[in-house]
């Protein structure tokens, strides 16, 4: 199947980033067209920080800069994809209506001189904002240029949560929504009987401000849920203007897959006509190639594995993260792959050009501030101009994932709220360490959301998943039983959407699924360890498990529950399901997931050295392979087709160099 470009005006991947020309005088942007065409660029973003140039005061704008960039840049033949700059209020805005300003849960009202210093749910801001999305859906319709539409600018980043007395109007009218006007169906939902906390009229319900002691975790996600619907509805706004006016021009917004944890995503995925991602890598970890994967994966499932957009990531060292780690050479291209090879179709960067002054101004650019001089410059031109046109036939084809992971922003925010069995439940930790297992065993993953079908993967990893609800646990018992590989990890299955506890022994909505019961939790202390058959070793949980139905597969050794079941297997219908009942690190899994590998008949790639990064991809007309070499020292893969970097033909094997990326059209 041909999938629908992301971007229908434009014929090729995409290559550039933001650009920010209000930065530099106007002498300088034809310099910059001109470095553009030299690197390769073919779009670019404008105007997502230029609310106050393009508005100065209410209801009085000024596009005459703006329209000599889009005018410069159409005539060196630069598409844009033009932003709304709505994620950065003007000063006049604060001053005219002070109840725009962000309050945070303790009552702090937070000042301006940042970005996205709004709160989401302020009548004035919206009213505002849409008079400027209005103005320049007017005025840029029909520009020659425009390519993409780009609203506003990474949602919930900083501005997540509001407390102000607006938001908690418009709190207590969407509970009125989600409760059909019912207040005893919100006390019900929300357990108030406990504590007394018992509601009598809707003004009396309050945003979850700091408190004496933990506050109502029900009001808490209730209160995450709408917080995610607000920045959405501020999204829709926005859009819905723009397609008033270019219904054939697509809209999106730059998500923070992974790293945002305050937005629902999945709810996001359907109201943006192109899926695109901002990912920084994270310098200092060792393994940051396999956080970069997964952050890549997850964009592609939210966008129901279709072709999705790298909006941004950095050519080189970031300024925000605690040391600033440089890239090395070839890193630059090898990251940026990296996201093509998992369902990208665009590499762009923040930003174009390095600047001088502001928060950022240590942040890499395309453009360093050395200029043409630099060895960044250098791989940026061949990346734009060497590489990426070789590799245009990529277009169109799809991902080919051999397993899913399960991954839900509600159970995220619901297992990390206060007054749980340990302070050590963390749902990434947990996900990262099942992806980590199954990319060093070189299987590509999509995510999947707890509700949707998953008859099309033989394997299916639960990781964290507190929060079941009655249809998510119908879905899993379903899929085990047609014949699905089911692998649950420890404390899933707990409560229900509003954070109440399924009736009955642990694991409740999964304890007939995985034939056991769990008699009570047994969180380890700081640094505790427990150890199991094989000489694997846990930490952070353990859990005295009784069998009914399941059989033991590993027993604990040692610790609070010797002697008991640690890792179970359970045959439900045509399927089995497995359940871990201890904190298990990558390696640790590589005892348990070569059995459960063999049960859903998924065979990893023999023969592929640690460090190299494979990933499928198909389409139409043929099926490609994707090698990255993240290591120092050359590898030799089984391999038979053309290699489109280099143009070699390759008999049964390719060649991967140290450190570089090859891609095998396969006949």
């Amino acid at each position: 199947m041909v999938q629908r470009p992301p971007i229908p005006r434009l014929d090729q991947l995409a290559y550039g980033g933001d650009y920010n020309p209000e930065q530099w005088p106007a002498e300088v942007w034809a310099q910059d067209v001109a470095l553009m065409r030299a690197a390769g660029v073919n779009l670019v973003s404008v105007g997502i920080f230029s609310w106050a140039l393009l508005e100065p005061a209410p209801d009085e704008f000024d596009f005459s800069w703006l329209d000599k960039v889009l005018g410069l840049l159409h005539d060196g033949g630069i598409r844009v994809d033009l932003a709304t700059p709505t994620a950065v209020p003007p000063a006049w805005l604060r001053r005219t209506h002070p109840d725009t300003r962000l309050v945070d849960r303790t009552g702090a009202v937070l000042g301006g001189g940042a970005r996205q210093s709004f709160c989401p749910s302020s009548p004035a801001y919206a009213q505002a904002a849409a008079r400027i999305t209005e103005a320049i859906a007017a005025r840029y319709a029909d520009h020659p240029a425009l390519a993409l539409w780009h609203v506003h600018n990474e949602y919930g980043g900083v501005n997540a949560l509001c407390y102000c007395a607006g938001s908690t109007e418009a709190f207590r009218d969407w509970l009125r929504g989600r409760y059909d006007d019912d207040l005893a169906a919100l006390n019900a939902a929300w357990g108030t009987s406990f504590w007394g906390q018992r509601y009598g009229d809707w003004t009396e319900i309050e945003a979850p401000t700091a408190a004496p002691t933990a506050v109502n975790p029900a009001q808490q996600l209730d209160f995450l849920r709408f917080s995610s619907d607000a920045h959405l509805a501020n999204f829709r706004r926005e859009r819905d203007i723009l397609r008033r006016h270019t219904p054939d021009v697509p809209v999106t917004t730059n998500f923070m897959l992974a790293n945002c944890k305050t937005l629902d995503y999945w709810r996001w995925a359907d109201e943006v006509d192109v899926v695109a991602n901002d990912h920084y890598l994270q310098a200092e970890r060792a393994d940051n190639v396999i956080e970069l994967a997964m952050c890549a994966d997850l964009t592609r499932s939210v966008a129901g594995g279709r072709p999705w957009l790298l909006m941004e990531h950095s050519t080189s060292a970031v300024n925000w993260q605690p040391r600033n780690i440089a890239k090395r050479p070839g890193e630059l291209a090898r990251n940026s792959l990296a996201h093509l090879a998992r369902g990208a179709e665009s590499v762009l960067f923040f930003q174009w050009r390095a600047a001088r002054f502001g928060a950022e101004k240590f942040h890499s650019a395309m453009v360093p501030h050395g200029g043409t001089g630099t060895r960044i410059w250098r791989e940026v031109v061949a990346l734009g101009t060497e590489v990426l046109p070789r590799l245009d036939e990529l277009r169109g084809t799809t991902v080919v994932a051999d397993a899913a992971i399960l991954w839900d922003w509600q159970s995220w925010w619901a297992v990390e709220l206060e007054w749980r069995p340990s302070v050590d439940l963390d749902f990434r930790e947990r996900v990262e360490a099942c992806y980590e297992r199954l990319w060093r065993d070189r299987l590509t993953v999509d995510f999947a959301h707890p509700e949707r079908s998953l008859d099309d993967y033989p394997l299916v990893v639960v990781p964290s998943l507190y929060l079941t609800t009655p249809a998510a646990a119908d879905n899993l018992r379903r899929y085990v039983a047609r014949g699905g590989t089911l692998l649950v990890s420890y404390f899933s299955g707990i409560v229900d959407a509003t954070d109440t506890v399924h009736p009955g022994a642990y694991p409740g909505a999964l304890r007939e699924l995985l034939g056991l019961t769990v008699d009570e939790f047994l969180p380890l202390r700081a640094g505790e360890t427990v150890t199991l058959a094989q000489g694997l070793t846990g930490d952070v949980w353990a859990e005295a498990v009784e069998l009914a139905g399941a059989e033991a597969v590993l027993r604990y050794t040692d610790g609070p529950a010797a002697g008991g079941p640690a890792v179970t297997r359970h045959s439900y219908g045509a399927g089995t399901a497995w359940y871990v009942s201890t904190r298990l690190d990558a390696a640790a899994l590589g005892s348990v997931l070569p059995r459960v590998y063999a049960e859903a008949g998924i065979a990893p790639p023999d023969g592929v050295p640690g460090g190299v990064e494979l990933v499928r991809r198909s389409g139409p007309a043929a099926d490609y392979l994707i090698a990255i070499n993240h290591t120092g020292d050359d590898a030799v893969l089984p391999a038979a087709g053309t290699e489109l970097i280099t143009g070699a033909s390759c008999a049964d094997t390719v060649a991967v160099p140290a450190g570089q990326v090859r891609v095998v059209r396969r006949e």
